[in-house]
């Protein structure tokens, strides 16, 4: 059997979490990631080597690491390396690539194509409008009844460019924060906010045909009880009872075949992971988002629970032949926790409690920002590390998961965690 390298490109807790399960593949017998991450090698069963030196948009310094290093696949796991065309650049020197065409990841990095595009194919949706001047969007709001909105900036922004206003004064102020986000706010979307449960579920598909992998539930807010703004996701549960065999049926037919039969009819057959962000609303299914990706956290409780080899996954991907597998799943329950710095803290401090965290049946931890110095631990900056316990239901799931965050603090005292993931779960298991 071939013996495989992969590069992974993308340095968070969803690269991590890829890279552990590609480290799985007999198939596979190094791992490279850009930029990776200190953390990268704990969980891996080959050697990884990272590369914190090199942008996950430098295409020309990627592709001169596939070559040196006879790259077999690699697998384009975060958003702006899909903007920039890297799966197009890396299939043009025959190499597998996992992630879609520029063109087709589109979807997720222009949300104003994004909008028109779900409005062409009748994709259920939030109402909005698209702009290209703060004037303009405060005109519109000022003649709209009194209400509640999202204001989002068109272009990608680590996830933090959809800010929720509860009124119109409130409106205002968040049109103003789109030049926060400089070119990316430049354009901005004013969406309906819709009142329901979010899920999200994830897509694989070849271009010519796909499979559905999993739901999750993010919770975005930053602090227990759904409080604070919106982050990257503070934490994650899988699979969330929300998502019953008849909404998933649901969605595949209103929103995913739609997507997919858009996109191909487009010219831009999607090619890698599609993440939907949806909201249920009266039973009915809406689109909140599309990604090009898996999402982070919830590829970290939905990629462990993967039965077939990943390698296998993506090699069929890339070489359009998803219909000769069969994507099998286990039927544990899976949390994510997030562990981040509180805001505006100094950074470096010491990490204290991560191995003895690890020694705990059924936990893993996937890193995301913390640096390895010797046997030592420090901080950077934002989300720092994900938690993630496996378990016959939620119940049991959360159990270990909080039993080995307890093990774990920051120097200082300076972190947050929530401590509510998959809270919605636990009140339907105890109605």
């Amino acid at each position: 059997m071939k013996k495989n390298v992969v590069l992974v490109i993308g340095g968070g807790g969803r690269e991590s979490t890829l890279v552990h399960k590609y480290s799985h593949s007999p198939q596979v017998s190094k791992i490279l990631s850009i930029p990776g991450n200190d953390l990268m090698q704990i969980n891996s069963r080959v050697p990884v080597k990272i590369y914190p030196q090199i942008k996950t948009t430098d295409i020309e310094q990627i592709l001169k690491v596939c070559k040196k290093k006879n790259v077999d696949l690699v697998d384009v796991a975060i958003d702006a390396a899909v903007e920039a065309g890297v799966a197009d650049e890396v299939e043009k020197l025959g190499i597998m690539a996992v992630g879609p065409s520029k063109l087709a990841g589109q979807i997720e990095w222009d949300k104003a194509y994004a909008r028109d595009f779900m409005k062409k194919y009748k994709i259920p949706q939030p109402k909005f409008e698209i702009f290209n001047s703060q004037s303009k969007g405060k005109a519109y709001i000022k003649k709209q009844k009194e209400g509640k909105w999202f204001i989002k900036a068109n272009g990608l922004v680590d996830g933090k460019g959809a800010l929720s206003a509860n009124n119109k004064k409130h409106a205002l102020e968040r049109i103003s924060e789109m030049s926060r986000f400089g070119k990316m706010g430049e354009t901005f979307l004013i969406e309906e906010w819709l009142e329901g449960e979010e899920f999200s579920t994830f897509i694989i598909s070849d271009g010519k045909t796909y499979q559905i992998v999993g739901s999750a539930q993010d919770h975005k807010r930053m602090y227990t009880g759904d409080l604070g703004e919106n982050t990257g996701g503070m934490g994650c549960s899988a699979p969330p009872l929300l998502v019953t065999p008849q909404l998933l049926k649901l969605v595949d037919k209103t929103i995913i075949k739609k997507t997919l039969d858009g996109l191909k009819k487009e010219g831009r057959p999607f090619k890698g992971v599609l993440y939907l962000g949806g909201i249920v609303v009266a039973g009915k299914p809406f689109v909140i988002e599309f990604n090009a990706r898996w999402g982070d956290p919830e590829a970290e409780v939905i990629i462990p629970g993967i039965q077939n080899d990943l390698f296998e996954i993506g090699k069929a991907i890339s070489l359009e032949k998803l219909s000769s597998l069969k994507i099998k799943t286990d039927n544990k329950y899976r949390i994510a926790v997030a562990f981040a710095l509180r805001p505006d803290p100094t950074e470096g401090r010491e990490f204290f409690g991560i191995d003895k965290a690890r020694k705990v049946t059924g936990v893993t931890i996937y890193n995301s920002r913390v640096q390895k110095k010797g046997k030592k631990y420090f901080s950077q900056a934002g989300r720092q590390l994900f938690i993630v316990a496996e378990g016959r239901n939620v119940i049991e799931a959360r159990e270990k998961v909080y039993q080995a965050a307890s093990f774990i603090f920051i120097e200082g005292n300076n972190h947050i965690f929530r401590t509510d993931i998959g809270w919605r779960d636990v009140n339907r298991v105890n109605k």
